[in-house]
């Protein structure tokens, strides 16, 4: 399992599942309240990696099962949900990456800070942005901003805004197939050729090639489930 605090632009892909082992996610939005509630100490705030991984212990596992038990028995959701919710927060606050739901919980955290960046790039994806802004934004100095971002995000600030750029122009182009100049200056770029470059770069293949494979691909899935 893994546990992020602050909103990631990124990507993912599926490399093995069958009909005999399909493959199961289950995401949790933790509640900054509810995590509050249950904090019992103060450890001092470590720099993890963004994007860590820790195994399941039993103990957590046990809850989610108990959790998932709750979609056969509707009835009992809204007196058992709630303390199953509070026990899985406790469990991932006992766990590895336990800092980073404190750090959740505390509106003077380093990443509660960083959040009200990724939050404001997020609005103005397709704007420029003033690194230096986003860093008294944040109510940190330029070189602690562009540390604890990275922590964060695993990438500056720059990269950040472009990978949100790709993706949300990924998302137009397979939603409504047309013009990837266009598209590209609807996320925010100035030139179509620099886009073209980039979106290639990151997925693969140029804009209007890689839409056409992803809706071949969503055409063909449709034609096996039918």
């Amino acid at each position: 399992y893994f546990v992020y605090a602050v909103e990631t632009a990124a990507t993912s892909q599926l490399i093995e599942a069958s009909a005999a082992r399909p493959y199961t996610a289950i995401a949790f939005a933790l509640d900054a309240e509810l995590v509050a509630g249950l904090l019992i100490d103060h450890k001092p705030a470590i720099d993890d990696d963004s994007f860590v991984t820790n195994p399941v212990d039993d103990l957590l596992l046990d809850a989610w099962r108990r959790m998932l038990r709750l979609l056969d028995r509707p009835a009992e959701i809204p007196v058992l949900a709630p303390m199953l919710e509070r026990e899985i927060a406790f469990r991932l606050l006992q766990g590895p990456q336990g800092e980073k739901l404190r750090q959740l919980a505390r509106a003077d955290g380093r990443l509660s800070q960083i959040r009200r960046a990724t939050a404001w790039i997020r609005a103005h994806y397709n704007e420029p942005i003033d690194v230096t802004q986003l860093a008294e934004l944040s109510h940190m100095s330029n070189a602690a901003f562009h540390r604890h971002f990275k922590a964060a995000t695993a990438m500056s600030p720059i990269q950040y805004q472009k990978q949100l750029r790709l993706l949300e122009a990924r998302h137009l182009l397979i939603a409504q197939p047309g013009n990837a100049a266009q598209v590209a200056f609807t996320v925010g770029y100035e030139s179509a050729s620099q886009f073209s470059r980039e979106y290639a770069r990151q997925f693969g293949l140029p804009p209007a090639r890689d839409a056409a494979r992803l809706l071949a691909k969503g055409e063909a899935a449709t034609l096996e489930v039918d």
